[in-house]
């Protein structure tokens, strides 16, 4: 009796934790998503639709994206190229991507967020100093100085930087923990948006004359 108890228990504990694995909501791949009841109208959650896997083949999983430099040649003196899901589609479901970033001398990859994944950084060439910024109320910047070969972590969702502290190009490729990470750009998103935000709220925010603000809006916009 005792042995069929116990069988019993043993049941349903893994019933239950089979049920709390599966019952979870899973992490969206876009910003927002609102729920609709025409499926003419709707779009696919969580990834794209998927290729017959007959018809798949070996070039789905290949990718030459991230072969060639950017182009520095800008205000920021640095370029992302990606290699998630909207440029390769053989990611889909596979919860990674990858991106290359260029940087001229005293290039930055500026203040920015993944709002969907955490990211590991490899240093090719150059010397970079990377940092993250973890969350309220503490705010530590936590940085360090990369050489060739170096890796650098940055956890999910806080503000991270690059900086090129050489005399000469640098290069490096970060691999990241989703298909489609996303990224907001702290001052585009902040000055940039569309439309803008109440130069008031951001006066007050930022501690600056509105004046200031509103240059900075123009600049982004």
């Amino acid at each position: 009796m005792k042995k069929g108890v116990s069988f019993l228990v043993a049941v349903a504990f893994m019933a239950l934790a089979s049920f709390l694995t599966s019952a979870f909501d899973p992490s969206p791949l876009q910003d927002i998503c609102v729920g609709i009841n025409d499926p003419k109208n709707a779009v696919f959650v969580n990834g794209k639709f998927c290729k017959d896997p007959n018809l798949t083949v070996a070039d789905d999983f290949f990718y030459q994206g991230l072969k060639n430099p950017g182009d520095t040649q800008n205000l920021v003196g640095s370029n992302v190229s990606f290699a998630t899901i909207e440029q390769f589609p053989g990611l889909n479901t596979l919860g990674i991507s990858m991106v290359r970033i260029d940087y001229a001398p005293y290039g930055v990859n500026t203040p920015h967020i993944h709002p969907r994944a955490a990211e590991i950084l490899t240093v090719l060439e150059g010397t970079l100093l990377a940092g993250f910024v973890t969350s309220n109320p503490e705010h530590r910047f936590f940085s360090k100085v990369l050489n060739k070969g170096d890796v650098f972590a940055f956890p999910v969702g806080l503000l991270h930087i690059q900086y090129n502290i050489g005399h000469t190009n640098a290069v490096a490729i970060a691999a990241l923990s989703s298909q489609f990470p996303g990224v907001i750009t702290i001052a585009n998103t902040i000055f940039g948006s569309n439309p803008p935000i109440n130069p008031d709220i951001l006066a007050k925010s930022f501690q600056l004359d509105k004046k200031v603000v509103q240059y900075l809006q123009a600049r982004f916009q």
